[in-house]
């Protein structure tokens, strides 16, 4: 009772103090030090006077205050009173204290006393954290965003150890690809702008709008099953502890790709800058007005002039032109604040970033090889299909972010609202030699693309602690809208013979024109409750909730061939194809095929139901023995409607219904106060995406190859089924052992052991079934085993001179292995090569040897200057798997090397200049055919050159 008496008059004092009218803000954020957990109720008061405040659940206090320099106490049954010395408040400001740690007072200590600078910082916190995390844990935070200067959140992720970044853009962790990785938003499953990949773009959402970056890597019942390498999630900021403003602008520039007068592009919309197409490549026919394949009527007739007019109606432009592109530049701005208002703290946050960016490779190559099934003695691999060329990219992304938060005495409410709008232009021109038919067929090709993607989503959140706070209720409901569109993709290829152009012939076929949609509904929603109790005298967590995510997609794929009527007189040039004299009705004129008529083998639609309950205990068995264990359960469903190339049709068909448990078992024992040893088990899993549990047959122009639906089965030329087209989720069971030590500033080492067991693995072969077709199929179960070292090291060890560099570092070593199934094993055994041995295994597809990162770091906090030097590899890697006379593909090392050199300066560091150069070694991405005795040869070859960016920030406030 004295205690509620003291808090109401402390509450009655600072509306009194409030009314006033001060000019200045103390806020901050009170943590256990032994867990990291916010501590709700703790006094915290001005010393020496009544102005003071209680912290709300999530830890934070706000104690109005006239400019001055003050003592700030901080204190709470059971723990050690701290006082925070030296707090400077301005007119009009706020001074924020990041972290104040408290310590259980279990030996009556005497108060510390520690200064401001001491404790404005969150890394602390962090590592307390990770020290304390039921799973293995690791992050960056806020804090460091501001003291680094990391523009985005994909320059933010590689500096966490064991993180790596494909293309600026995709999140891996320990060398597992998007298959095994997964990011989530604010704790939710979102669909990023590509919604076949399990990682959002991690480059869209700037750092001055984020909480924290955290990345798990083992599996708890609380998080979502689909992950194995590990689980990213990033937070955005629901209320500003200060004032925001910010605004940014970067330009980049790549010598062998920008003002480059080779530049390939062609003219789209006038919205093309805003990502989205203004309607220049939309196809003005309906699905009911499409004439039958083929078919030609006489011109006067109504449907011949129904016809021409359909025809006529196409964009005129087939051919890519040389046009000199600029180089890469973007813009952002931000803004945030936190108001007291009568219904409680109310905080908001706003971002809007647009980048563009323009990509030209030169000499780039795809290609495609395969074994000679003829002769053994043969070891080198044969030429089938070499393009070389070169193509341009431009991209634009637009995006907006808004969230506003609401916290109470015992709840905290939270929106957040966030949009995206990305479009991205391809043009190319290639030569082209194919040899299937014997000889070689010489011809050149055009490749014109547009994609327009666009993704709305929605975050309604709420926490309350009820029952004297040892009962703790979250929820979250998240709704996602997301499109993409790709309108008018053209394809043109001569035959060039003699000095003549031709078309429709061999393998020149006939052009292409394809229009491609997408739309997909998401809503995810989740609730958790969280009881504390004591068990064996000790505190202890009891944990269970559930959640449901419903997922439905439509898809389709509109294909038109244009049948040429006379070839005669061809020069080359695409643009001829469409001109007025070339056209139906004229004799002899050209028209098109509807390719989707009667049957459309690319349209369907599908939607997964994925229902979810998990409980889980967190205790301490002996004083230094922590245990979590629990089980989630998932019921997931997929139905689907479409037909095959053979007329087998679906319609609401229950394609996958699975019903798995995933139970968890983490220990951790705390060998001292700063050194865990940790022991683990979990289930989890890995599923497919929509287009691979599908009928769906999409041609890429660009890279002539065929992704065919794993829902196709699928025979081999004796007429024997080598795959019955029921895809099944891959069941992985993880053992991970780790020892920790956790040092001051940030400082880490750790060794770890892991072992993982696929059953049912899903990797995407070359199918024997056509040339250069793709599809995904359970092929057999797999092992990995590995072991992992992360540092984190001052050099100030050594010396006092280089304290203020850091060098860190994660290296990874693994050996994956499967075993390959009966018609893999027999087919590639037809194919063996005089000398060689087969082995009944091989790699897992996906799965890197090793991984390096390595970082440099060089941080003066007083001068403003951070500088690094980052190198990353990832040894070679098996990415598609060989049947037949296929041979396997694998990836090339990509020594990657970057440096980052990052100035802050101005009054209150409002100025940040900051300068990256990526790819120091112009190193090419590289993908080769491998198979015994033989040379490599090569599938796909891009050189991305070297580029230089610099953005400049400047904080309003």
């Amino acid at each position: 009772m004295k205690r509620l008496n003291f808090i109401i008059l402390l509450w009655l004092m600072t509306i009194s103090i409030t009314a006033v009218g001060q000019n200045g803000t103390i806020r901050g954020t009170v943590i256990e030090e032994a867990t990291g957990e916010p501590l709700y109720g703790v006094t915290v008061v001005i010393k020496g006077t009544t102005n003071g405040s209680i912290t709300d659940f999530d830890g934070k206090f706000q104690i109005p205050a006239t400019p001055g320099s003050y003592d700030i106490q901080a204190s709470f049954v059971s723990f050690q009173t701290v006082t925070i010395s030296g707090l400077e408040v301005k007119p009009n400001e706020v001074t924020l204290i990041d972290q104040i740690p408290l310590k259980e007072d279990v030996e009556l200590l005497e108060e510390v006393v520690v200064t401001a600078e001491v404790i404005r910082t969150t890394e602390a916190a962090l590592l307390t954290v990770k020290r304390k995390s039921p799973n293995l844990l690791d992050g960056i935070s806020s804090a460091s965003f501001r003291k680094i200067g990391d523009s985005d959140a994909a320059a933010a992720a590689k500096r966490i150890t064991g993180v790596s970044i494909e293309g600026g853009k995709y999140v891996f962790v320990r060398g597992l690809g998007d298959r095994y990785t997964k990011t989530l938003l604010n704790g939710m499953d979102v669909p990023g702008l590509d919604p076949d990949r399990n990682t959002l773009q991690m480059d869209i959402f700037p750092t001055n709008v984020l909480n924290n970056i955290m990345v798990a890597k083992t599996f708890t019942p609380d998080l979502p099953a689909d992950f194995t390498g590990g689980l990213v999630n990033i937070e955005t900021k629901d209320l500003p502890d200060e004032k925001t403003m910010n605004m940014s602008l970067g330009l980049g520039f790549n010598p062998s790709m920008h003002f480059n007068s080779n530049n390939l592009t062609y003219n789209g919309g006038s919205t093309d800058f805003l990502g989205f197409d203004d309607g220049t490549r939309s196809l003005h026919i309906n699905d009911d007005d499409v004439i039958l394949n083929g078919q030609i009527y006489a011109p006067t007739s109504p449907l011949g002039q129904q016809y021409a007019a359909q025809l006529r109606g196409f964009n005129r432009t087939l051919g890519a032109e040389r046009k000199t592109n600029f180089m890469d530049y973007n813009f952002g701005y931000s803004f945030g604040n936190q108001k007291e208002t009568s219904l409680g703290s109310l905080g908001y946050n706003f971002a809007l970033t647009y980048r563009k960016t323009s990509e030209f490779y030169e000499g780039a190559v795809f290609s495609r090889y395969g074994i000679n099934d003829s002769d053994p003695s043969d070891l080198q691999l044969e030429r089938r299909e070499f393009q070389s060329g070169d193509y341009g990219v431009n991209n634009v992304l637009l995006g907006g972010m808004a969230g506003l938060a609401l916290n109470r005495d015992q709840a905290k409410y939270r929106l957040n609202i966030l949009r995206l709008q990305n479009g991205e232009n391809k043009a190319g021109i290639f030569d082209y030699v194919g040899s299937d038919e014997g000889s070689d067929f010489v011809g050149i090709q055009h490749n014109l693309e547009y994609s327009q993607r666009a993704l709305t989503n929605l975050l309604f959140a709420g926490d309350h602690y009820l029952k004297n706070d040892s009962w703790q209720l979250n929820w979250k409901v998240s709704p996602t809208l997301s499109s993409i569109k790709d309108p008018d993709i053209r394809f043109t290829r001569y035959q060039v013979e003699r000095g003549e152009f031709q078309i429709g012939s061999g393998e020149a076929g006939f052009p292409r024109r394809i229009w491609r949609d997408l739309n997909e509904y998401n809503i995810a929603s989740t609730v958790g409750v969280t009881k504390e109790h004591q068990l064996f005298g000790r505190d202890a967590k009891l944990k269970f909730g559930g959640g449901s995510t419903f997922k439905s997609r439509d898809f389709s794929i509109r294909t038109f061939s244009i049948i040429i009527g006379d070839d005669d007189g061809l020069t080359g040039n695409p643009d001829e194809l469409f001109y007025d004299e070339n056209l139906y009705p004229e004799d002899g004129g050209n028209f098109y095929s509807a390719d989707f008529v009667p049957r459309n083998i690319n349209f369907f639609e599908s939607s997964i139901l994925n229902n979810a309950f998990y409980v889980s205990s967190e205790f301490s068995a002996t004083e230094n023995l922590k245990a979590i264990v629990g089980v989630r359960a998932e019921d997931y469903s997929q139905l689907y409607t479409g037909q095959n190339s053979q007329g087998l049709e679906l319609k609401n068909e229950k394609v996958v219904d699975e019903l798995n448990f995933f139970p968890s078992v983490n220990l951790i024992y705390s060998l001292t106060d700063r050194q865990n040893l940790r022991a683990s088990y979990s289930r989890t899993t890995a599923r497919f995406s929509f287009k691979e549990a599908s009928f769906a047959e999409i041609f890429d122009p660009l890279t002539g190859r065929t992704f065919l639906g794993a829902l196709s089965p699928a025979r081999n030329g004796r007429n024997e089924v080598i795959w019955d087209g029921n895809i099944k989720s891959t069941l992985i069971d993880n053992f991970d052992l780790r020892w920790e030590i956790f040092q001051n500033g940030g400082q880490t080492i750790s060794v770890s052991g892991f072992y993982k067991k696929f059953n049912d693995a899903i990797e995407t072969v070359q199918s024997a079934t056509a040339d250069n077709n793709f599809q995904p199929r359970n092929l057999g179960d797999a092992t990995v085993i590995g072991t992992e070292l992360e540092i984190r090291q001052s050099l100030g060890k050594l010396t006092s001179a280089l304290e203020n560099f850091t060098v860190s570092g994660n290296f990874t070593y693994l050996k994956s292995e499967i075993t390959m199934g009966k018609e893999e094993y027999e087919s590639r055994l037809r194919n063996v090569r005089n000398g060689e041995t087969l082995d009944r295994t091989r790699e897992l597809q996906g799965q890197a040897p090793y991984l390096i990162n390595v970082g440099f770091a060089y941080n003066k906090p007083e001068s403003g200057l951070e500088a690094g030097l980052y190198y990353n590899v990832q040894g070679a890697t098996l990415t598609y798997t060989g049947i037949a006379d296929r041979p396997d593909v694998y990836s090339v090392p990509f020594n990657s090397v970057n440096l980052s050199v990052n100035k802050t300066f101005g009054q209150n560091d409002k100025y940040q200049l900051n300068m990256r150069v990526r790819n120091l070694l112009g190193d090419k991405r590289e993908l080769v055919y491998k198979n015994f005795g033989s040379s490599d040869q090569p599938f796909q070859t891009l050189d991305p050159g070297t580029r230089v960016s610099v953005t400049f920030r400047y904080s309003l406030f």
